[in-house]
């Protein structure tokens, strides 16, 4: 695995301009008089022409985040600071007019849920054509033209066939494949792949996979790719972020993500996998679960989990750049840390 992740190293200091740089994102939801903090001072970049990974476990702020960036919350919730800026266009508080413009064009989503996302009333033509339609302007018989097209560019057999069916008569991955035909019809900068193979089989799963990856290189687009899968991750990403509980807790290039991963959860996840490279008697599970939005720990969130946690912990640490380029929040890597420097917890041979 290392070799192959070699071969997309960037290194954060050298990355391309940024189609999208998001800064101290803050995203709530009120019940009653109670601030539910979803998304809690999130920041990145995502490079032109470049995946970002955005990984962790459910519950981690994943979704809120990428529903942010296309200002997709809806009450009770609401962005509550932060910056998202798009080519250098701020879009948190932009007008609706404006993001409509956005939305599907310049920036598209595949959304977790292909069924829940595809309107079942009405054929995956009209939905597609829809897009289309709003975006390009085109008349009816160019909309058809370029429906069908982007079918086939999906490599969904029949185009003109399954035009006049609805999202029932699909399979799960036939689906899925219609909603990147519809995220992709406009040829947008940026695409924000949520779970795209959750619920898929294996196979479908790398056809999906090989195919966002395919049409990326084909028109140039920069990708954020949502997952929990770090098998996704190490196939897909040139960077990544790790979400923990609303956080970004690490940052990093993928290759040095996985030879020498620096916060305690984002070790976790990688010693939680199975590896077919080095001898395992057992996965180890991270012990826990993500805690509740309303029950947040002070401090570092993932200290009551964490094998390492010591006093200093109640205070909550800043995510900071290290020495070899990681950005990490944790205080292992701060002055201050009076535990045992240097814990080499992740075994990779």
């Amino acid at each position: 695995m290392a070799e192959e992740l070699q071969q997309t190293n960037v290194g954060l200091d050298e990355s391309p301009e940024a189609v999208l740089k998001v800064d101290d994102l803050r995203t709530s939801f009120f019940v009653g008089k109670s601030e539910v903090k979803a998304v809690d001072g999130v920041s990145f970049e995502v490079p032109k022409g470049k995946t970002l990974g955005i990984v962790g476990e459910s519950g981690s702020g994943k979704s809120i985040t990428a529903l942010s960036i296309l200002n997709l919350i809806e009450k009770p919730g609401e962005i509550k600071g932060g910056s998202i800026k798009y080519k250098g266009e701020e879009l948190v508080n932009a007008k609706i007019s404006r993001m409509r413009k956005i939305r599907g064009n310049e920036i598209s989503m595949i959304f977790q849920e292909p069924m829940t996302s595809l309107n079942p009333v009405y054929t995956i033509g009209d939905q597609l054509s829809e897009v289309i339609k709003i975006h390009q302007k085109f008349g009816p018989k160019k909309q058809k033209e370029r429906a069908i097209e982007m079918l086939k560019l999906v490599g969904i057999p029949s185009p003109e066939k399954r035009m006049k069916q609805y999202p029932y008569e699909l399979s799960g991955g036939m689906r899925q494949r219609v909603m990147i035909a519809i995220a992709l019809a406009c040829k947008p900068e940026l695409l924000i792949s949520d779970e795209p193979t959750t619920a898929l089989d294996v196979t479908i799963q790398a056809q999906i996979l090989e195919l966002i990856k395919e049409l990326q290189e084909e028109i140039g687009m920069s990708v954020i790719m949502i997952t929990h899968d770090l098998g996704v991750v190490a196939e897909t990403c040139d960077y990544v972020a790790v979400m923990y509980a609303g956080r970004v807790v690490e940052y990093a290039d993928v290759y040095t993500l996985f030879e020498n991963p620096k916060h305690p959860y984002t070790v976790g996840l990688l010693n939680s996998l199975p590896r077919h490279d080095i001898e395992q008697d057992e996965l180890v599970p991270i012990k826990g679960n993500v805690p509740a939005p309303h029950e947040m720990p002070p401090g570092c969130k993932f200290a009551p989990r964490c094998p390492f946690a010591s006093d200093i912990c109640k205070e909550m640490p800043e995510l900071k750049k290290i020495d070899d380029g990681n950005d990490v929040r944790c205080w292992i890597y701060d002055e201050r840390w009076d535990g045992e420097k240097g814990v080499k917890v992740y075994e990779n041979k």
